[in-house]
């Protein structure tokens, strides 16, 4: 078991504080994988100390000299790439597929993309006599979960870089190993000092004191919705920008034009993908009543056609989820939707066959599920999925709205023309049709209760911008 009991200030790393040993539990096996130390406002105060102090330099690079940076970054992640892999699977049970292929992928994907933009973005536009100015907002802090580790972290970092803005990191103290070597490939890469800070904690500790701290000009956030009301309510009193990405509870419409099979099946793995532990996971499946039978058992094949098991083993599709609290929660909520009249298609409570250690969860699928039940209303983040009869094209767009998240919704249809008319009804920051995937050039975020603001791309890239008008200006 590794130490990693420093924090990454001002370029250096730098013992905390107060030193707060911190146990890392690898899911698979509920045992000690590393040792981190959870730091302190004194901590977060060092690090905006230097972010400060490294601010009014960095940010008046040139773009030439952010694109190298970045440029730099890549090259640094490529050689640490399945160390960053092998961590995520250890800390939060992603199967080494899913964290080489996806997991992992994200960085370099956020980088690269973060890369092209930055070449094509104007930073200025002249209007008459007045020229408007995008410029680094200044000092960001950054929180960011455990459930797509290096994603969350590197979609913030990317283009607040390519911004120049400096920033300090908080990771999930359950999964910060990917973090710090992160915080190593960005040493490695020559980020200049305190641009970049790294400081371990919990949220009641170090994310409350980024997100009230009065030299952070911005927070971004993204975690549960509840802890985003903390957040904003933190930051509040130094009136600091807010960014956040929230939860979910994500539609997918199935017309009944639509090939089920495929649909249901596709349905199944986005949501189980993960173990569930996806905020935009389709974890709402919508049928029309007449199809709501065979659709149960086409999901029961799906899902139990999904092998559980260690992370490590290649043919594993689903690995366990992220923690005790988070195992407690989902078996929790799946008592809940069998209590309140739900079908249990497959799956359950307890962990499936031949387990009796890790926080392994059979993946459960529920039939004949109502838009009230508690299953189709919280987050659940495991590997849950409900299915709702419809009847109207009309009602199944009602119910997919009826919700406080707006972060995704999918429709799957035979026409695709139905399909957009659809997709231009649902209240949802990110419409998926017939299967399409994520897009790293299209802005990721939500409506309503999903959060404020957007990530990735030119849209990512504005988040961290300041407008200034000034007037007067002649033009060339």
């Amino acid at each position: 078991m590794a130490d990693h009991l420093n924090f990454y200030i001002d370029g250096a790393w730098v013992a905390p504080a107060e030193p707060k040993p911190f146990d890392v539990i690898n899911p698979a096996t509920e045992e000690p994988c590393a040792r981190i130390s959870l730091g302190s406002a004194k901590d977060v105060d060092r690090a905006v100390k230097a972010a400060k102090a490294a601010f009014p330099k960095f940010s008046r690079t040139s773009r030439e000299e952010r694109v190298a940076l970045l440029e730099a970054i890549v090259a640094a992640y490529k050689k640490r790439y399945d160390d960053i892999a092998k961590a995520i699977s250890m800390e939060m049970g992603a199967p080494m597929t899913l964290a080489t292929k996806a997991q992992a992928a994200t960085g370099v994907g956020h980088l690269n993309q973060m890369i092209k933009v930055l070449k094509e973005f104007s930073f200025e536009e002249q209007r008459g006599s007045t020229l408007l100015a995008k410029e680094p907002v200044g000092v960001c802090g950054f929180i960011t979960p455990w459930n797509w580790p290096i994603n969350q972290i590197v979609c913030k970092v990317a283009p607040a870089l390519a911004a120049g803005c400096t920033m300090v990191l908080k990771p999930s103290e359950i999964a910060p190993l990917n973090a710090i070597l992160f915080a190593e490939v960005l040493h490695d890469a020559g980020v200049p000092r305190g641009v970049f800070n790294l400081v371990n904690g919990d949220g009641p500790t170090v994310g409350q004191a980024i997100a009230s701290h009065p030299d952070v000009d911005m927070v971004s956030f993204t975690g549960s919705t509840r802890a985003g009301v903390q957040v904003a309510k933190a930051a509040a009193d130094t009136v600091k920008r807010v960014h956040q990405e929230l939860g979910g509870k994500s539609a997918n419409i199935v017309l009944p034009d639509a090939d089920l099979e495929k649909a249901v099946s596709s349905g199944v793995v986005q949501v189980m993908r993960n173990s569930g532990q996806s905020c935009n996971a389709p974890t709402r499946m919508f049928v029309q009543a007449a199809q709501h039978d065979r659709a149960a058992a086409i999901a029961k094949k799906a899902a139990e056609g999904m092998k559980v098991g260690d992370p490590q083993a290649a043919d594993t599709a689903l690995g366990p989820v992220v923690s005790e609290a988070q195992f407690k929660k989902i078996q929790r909520l799946i008592e809940a939707g069998i209590a309140e009249g739900a079908t249990v298609v497959t799956g359950g409570p307890g962990r499936p066959e031949g387990f009796n250690r890790g926080y392994y969860v059979r993946p459960t699928v529920f039939a004949n599920v109502r838009n009230d039940m508690t299953i189709a209303r919280e987050e659940i983040f495991g590997p849950v999925l409900a299915i709702l009869p419809y009847e109207t094209e009309e009602q199944a767009i009602t119910m997919a709205n009826d919700t406080p998240y707006g972060l995704a919704a999918y429709v799957q249809a035979g026409s695709p023309e139905q399909a957009r008319k659809v997709a231009a009804q649902l209240r949802a920051g990110n419409v998926h049709l017939n299967g399409a995937p994520i897009d790293v050039a299209a802005p990721f975020g939500g409506y309503k209760q999903s959060g404020n603001g957007r990530e990735y791309g030119e849209w990512g890239l504005d988040e961290f911008l300041e407008l200034k008008a000034v007037m007067g200006v002649q033009a060339a």
